[in-house]
């Protein structure tokens, strides 16, 4: 099945936020072609599938240190911004029935999968990395203390000169 969305579009909707990775609602709603109003109509009907694991709102502070840094968000003077986790998402396909909704799920589940794969990667990558460090390290060090003792020993000996003398 083709996605819907190209993943890489759907990854940079994806933002940090309380240590958490959410999608805005109005970025959801772009996604899903609809109005971010009929969106949240949608969630305000079933708040009882929306903890706040899964849906939360921003703080005024947050929604403008976000306007500031995301180029082209237009939630500076927006009332009320609500951001969703992976979960979240995932509930909306249970709110929202449509086609569309269903594909673009699926695809926004995908992308949060293949982070997730991206980050446990670099993270073993990283703590291998560190275990070579703490295995070699020593070795290395030995390497440079014989390296250093050579040197030590050839300032200690009288070189002969080689050459012609004048």
């Amino acid at each position: 099945m083709s996605n819907v969305i190209p993943l890489e579009k759907i990854e940079n909707k994806i933002l940090l936020i309380r240590g958490q990775k959410v999608i805005l609602d109005s970025d959801l709603a772009k996604l899903y072609e609809i109005e971010t109003r009929a969106l949240n109509q949608a969630v305000k009907r079933n708040m009882e599938k929306f903890p706040d694991d899964f849906m939360f709102s921003l703080k005024r502070e947050e929604i403008m240190n976000l306007s500031q840094f995301v180029i082209g968000l237009k939630i500076k003077h927006s009332p009320n911004v609500q951001v969703f986790t992976e979960q979240g998402v995932a509930m909306l396909s249970s709110v929202l029935k449509s086609r569309k909704a269903i594909k673009v799920n699926i695809a926004i589940m995908r992308t949060f999968v293949n982070i997730r794969k991206f980050v446990s990667t670099y993270e073993g990558l990283a703590r291998k990395i560190a275990e070579m460090e703490n295995k070699y390290d020593n070795k290395v060090m030995d390497i440079y203390k014989v390296l250093d003792s050579f040197r030590k020993e050839d300032k200690n000996k009288k070189v002969k000169e080689i050459g012609f003398k004048c």
